[in-house]
């Protein structure tokens, strides 16, 4: 993820991973009380400064206002929670009021915690975490070498407990808080999955996570290459996998997005690079309040022609999405596996002036052919499951699927 205002398609990047608009609100509330004149006295509200072309007919902040002076006068504990404390609760209430699980608000504490999360480096179990369309906390994919995927974790698993805490009404930030904790201890978590009878719980020791970025291997004469994570090395180490590739002769190259729960916008368009002609529509963003943006391959296209085919699954989102959506409409290549997550957002971050920060969804991607990604994900064009029989067989008929197909094109 991009900070300082550049734009992300982070996935809701969960490892197991403003004060302006506040500001806005103050003075909306101000001038609504100059219209409605009530005498309440708030401390310690500094930095009330209006928006330009604010509108005084969006809320009545005098019911705010009311609720902050009978919390202070009669609230039982209240000389034990400070003031900022009720501003950053305040806040926290308004992103919950969107019902976007992507927006999310930091203090600065928590912000701390989450720059360190999207550095790839730290601490937890390995898994992304995101909601599902009932609002569950799920898992988006466990991270390859981790603890989350040796512990058996799954793609669309839902999270219904941590440490016997219930998760329902729980947010993706809680449920992340509630898992890190100190490397070598162990969190439990309850999990759901399709075709299960009841929950099972899952011990899970934490350890420092170093994500994996990119596996090689040839199979005969066709290139496996499989991408786990849209870091900022994600295009670096792709190349050098294709250079491997091309050295060894291979004929066609299986590109496996499967369980990659995106990250980098700026990867996923450098390596469609690779595969498309220069200038080809990668994803555009498409926002409410900001100007569409079109993004498009400037690679060399060195293998705009060359035989592939993509793998992708329920763990597959954001950033996989966009690339496996661009090279199936631009070149018609086939997707193989199971439905994508359906992550299509884009969030930036806003720092406040605090060391706070918002996290706010801005707008959403639209792939060259006009689909929306959010809350659809893709459709493979060969639909073919992968069960626990086959994981625990060490059996892979997604990829003998992807191989017979590509197998297939090499031929035409």
């Amino acid at each position: 993820m991009k900070i300082d205002k550049k734009r992300t398609v982070e996935t809701v990047v969960a490892v197991i991973a403003g004060i302006a608009l506040l500001g806005s609100g103050f003075w909306l509330g101000w001038v609504e009380g100059a219209q409605h004149p009530k005498n309440i006295l708030v401390e310690q509200a500094t930095n009330i400064t209006p928006p330009q072309g604010a509108s005084t007919s969006l809320a009545d902040f005098g019911t705010f206002w009311e609720a902050w002076q009978d919390i202070n006068n009669l609230y039982l504990r209240n000389p034990d929670v400070s003031s900022t404390a009720k501003v950053y609760g305040a806040i926290n209430g308004l992103v919950q009021s969107l019902g976007d699980p992507y927006t999310e608000f930091f203090s600065p504490s928590d912000n701390q915690q989450f720059q360190q999360d999207i550095s790839g480096n730290f601490g937890g179990i390995g898994a992304e975490l995101g909601t599902d369309a009932k609002n569950e906390i799920v898992i988006i994919a466990p991270l390859k070498g981790t603890p989350a995927e040796s512990a058996g974790l799954k793609a669309q698993d839902i999270v219904t407990g941590i440490n016997s805490s219930s998760t329902d009404q729980m947010t993706v930030d809680q449920a992340v808080n509630l898992i890190r904790g100190q490397i070598g201890t162990s969190v439990k978590l309850t999990i759901m999955r399709n075709g299960w009878d009841k929950p099972k719980d899952f011990s899970i020791t934490r350890e420092n996570i170093q994500v994996p970025i990119v596996d090689f291997e040839m199979k005969g004469d066709i290139a496996h290459i499989s991408l786990h994570q849209f870091d900022q090395t994600a295009d670096q180490l792709v190349y050098n996998a294709l250079v491997k590739a091309m050295n060894q002769n291979a004929q066609g190259i299986v590109f496996d997005l499967r369980d990659d729960p995106g990250g980098y916008l700026d990867a996923a368009v450098d390596i469609a690079g690779y595969f498309l002609k220069p200038g080809s529509l990668v994803v555009s963003e498409v926002g409410r309040t900001v100007a569409t943006t079109t993004y498009t391959a400037a690679g060399n296209g060195a293998l705009d022609n060359f035989p592939m085919v993509v793998l992708v699954n329920g763990g597959s989102a954001s950033a996989s999405e966009i690339l496996a959506g661009a090279l199936h409409d631009d070149r018609g290549i086939k997707l193989i596996g199971d439905k994508t997550f359906g992550k299509g957002t884009v969030q930036e971050l806003e720092n406040l002036s605090d060391g706070s920060s918002l996290k706010i969804t801005v707008a959403h991607w639209v792939l060259p052919s006009g689909k929306i990604i959010d809350h659809e994900g893709i459709e493979p064009d060969y639909e073919v499951p992968l069960t626990a029989t086959d994981t625990a067989n060490k059996q892979d008929p997604q990829l003998d699927k992807a191989i017979q197909v590509l197998q297939s094109e090499i031929t035409k």
